[in-house]
């Protein structure tokens, strides 16, 4: 069952954003929506690749909100927007916020990582997997602290490990968490076990 906490004070329509650590399903969770029936604020800046053969769903102003850039949000209203975990601080408390955000297993988070790394030729051994797993697991804490005391914004905890095993329950709570009727058949179609790459073995 995700995490739930009250949403106080709707007036506009919320912003639905999808958060969570990097490599942690986020994109699939937005092609979901997509099909699901949900309008999504994306640039399609950031093409696929074979880190993300179906895309990224970005929006890539949201990478501006440290630098204050935030005349966009109004277009967000009503719409699902990919945020990681690290930007969400910088939202301004003029709108509302409802946040789905995944959260997979440390072990294939690290090593999704570290493939798609080696992929790009960049160095994946700089720092080792416990030391990575600790800076993570402390930034969570620090994004849950957040969250926790902002009273516009509403979350839920979405399981990805769950999602892809069987998608239709946890998709059902996440239609009860934002109110709205999905396309839920349309959105378990996302589900590719063939993308399943970083499978944890226990």
């Amino acid at each position: 069952m995700g995490v739930l906490k009250k949403l106080f004070g709707r007036g506009k329509p919320p912003v639905i954003i999808v958060s969570g650590l990097p490599r942690s399903g986020t994109s699939m969770v937005m092609r979901m929506l997509d099909l699901g029936g949900v309008p999504v604020l994306v640039d399609g800046i950031r093409t696929p690749n074979i880190d993300n053969p179906k895309g990224y769903y970005e929006f890539e102003r949201v990478k501006k909100l440290p630098d204050g850039d935030m005349a966009w949000l109004p277009d967000a209203e009503g719409r699902a927007v990919k945020i990681i975990g690290a930007l969400l601080m910088h939202l301004p408390p003029s709108h509302t916020y409802q946040v789905l955000f995944m959260r997979r297993r440390m072990d294939e988070i690290l090593a999704s990582q570290k493939q798609m790394l080696v992929r790009r030729h960049q160095d994946a051994g700089a720092v080792d997997d416990v030391e990575m797993a600790q800076l993570f697991e402390k930034h969570l804490a620090q994004i849950y602290d957040w969250m926790a005391g902002q009273p516009n914004l509403t979350y839920m905890d979405v399981d990805y490990n769950a999602l892809l095993v069987d998608p239709v329950p946890v998709l059902t709570e996440v239609q009860a968490f934002l109110q709205k009727r999905l396309d839920l058949a349309a959105m378990a179609t996302v589900v590719d076990p063939s993308l399943y790459r970083q499978r944890a073995s226990g």
